[in-house]
């Protein structure tokens, strides 16, 4: 191998672990950006709070863009994902979550709010008959037998209807964010996704902002303390934001097996940082189902990067039978 060939083999590897340190400030920053909005939704009301979190974080994407010289309206291929990201991951997801919280513990929300990837498996089998692999299966299986537990008696009120309906929520929220994976998998990108972002939070906060005046009034009775000022500017700019700039720069330098290993570590950050901050309870079947969720989300990323692998061998041998008949 040429000193050249070596170089570009090393490249990506040396860019991945660049990037490491940033993406474990990423998922600290948004591990503790749980107990910060369950501290926050006491304050303020959760649709007001949602509608703030995504006015701050569009408002500071498009100063970073308008200082790169970048601000550009999205082009019509990609009106549908700014929609669908906007939609259903950032507004969805968000007032969901956060009304969740009102009823049940960061941690947990946490916890559940992270079964996406398992939601993401039974969402292509149901939408596009994307039928599960044995591995998928499995991983299904462990990881909803988590979420089985921490929604058990066991651990879960049963007897609390809020308590109910905060879980409810938080798992729609989850499957909200699965169907948008869905779609980014299939969607053909023409705008780099840093560019769509700040378009995506203001789609978000319109009709956040319309909800949050129909069913919780004007915000003139928010008192800003100056800890909720800072709880805001964490949850907003911080946690949203720069984390996304995170997300988009130095996420994309590993493997998508990675990263879906990688960001498994916010609702453990979640529910630790909620424990030593809030004092939140980690019982038992709360601990073990998220052990058994984690262990389901990786089972998932081995069934993705097994299959990829598979897929990409499977080419290589074609094209080797193609010049082998070729030469022949």
């Amino acid at each position: 191998m040429s000193a050249a060939a070596t170089t570009c083999s090393l490249a990506p590897a040396h860019r991945a672990v660049q990037s490491a340190p940033w993406l474990a400030v990423m998922v600290m920053f948004w591990g503790l950006s749980w107990p910060a909005m369950k501290l926050a939704v006491g304050e303020i009301s959760p649709l007001w709070l949602a509608t703030f979190r995504f006015a701050s974080g569009a408002a500071c994407l498009f100063a970073l863009l308008a200082a790169r010289g970048a601000i550009r309206l999205p082009p019509r291929q990609d009106w549908p994902i700014v929609a669908s990201i906007g939609g259903l991951q950032m507004m969805a997801f968000t007032a969901l979550g956060l009304t969740a919280m009102q009823y049940t513990d960061a941690g947990r929300a946490a916890v559940l709010g992270y079964t996406t990837p398992l939601w993401g498996v039974l969402a292509a089998w149901a939408l596009v008959r994307q039928r599960p692999t044995l591995w998928q299966g499995l991983a299904l299986g462990v990881g909803m037998s988590g979420v089985a537990l921490i929604c058990s008696p066991l651990e879960m009120d049963w007897g609390n209807p809020d308590v109910v309906r905060g879980n409810v929520f938080l798992l729609l929220a989850a499957i909200c964010w699965s169907l948008v994976i869905l779609h980014v998998r299939r969607h053909k990108f023409a705008a780099k996704p840093l560019e769509l972002a700040p378009w995506q939070m203001l789609f978000a906060t319109v009709p956040l902002g319309l909800a949050a005046l129909v069913f919780e009034g004007l915000p003139t009775g928010i008192a800003w303390t100056p800890n909720l000022l800072t709880l805001m500017l964490y949850i907003g700019p911080v946690a949203t934001s720069a984390c996304f700039v995170i997300s988009t720069e130095h996420g994309r330098r590993i493997s998508t097996f990675a990263m879906t290993n990688i960001t498994m570590g916010v609702p453990i950050v979640g529910m630790l940082s909620s424990a030593a901050l809030l004092h939140e309870r980690i019982t038992l079947p709360l601990a073990g189902g998220l052990a058994l969720i984690v262990a389901g989300t990786a089972l998932a990323a081995v069934a993705v990067r097994r299959k990829a692998l598979r897929d990409a061998a499977t080419v290589t041998r074609d094209i080797r039978q193609q010049e082998a008949t070729a030469v022949g």
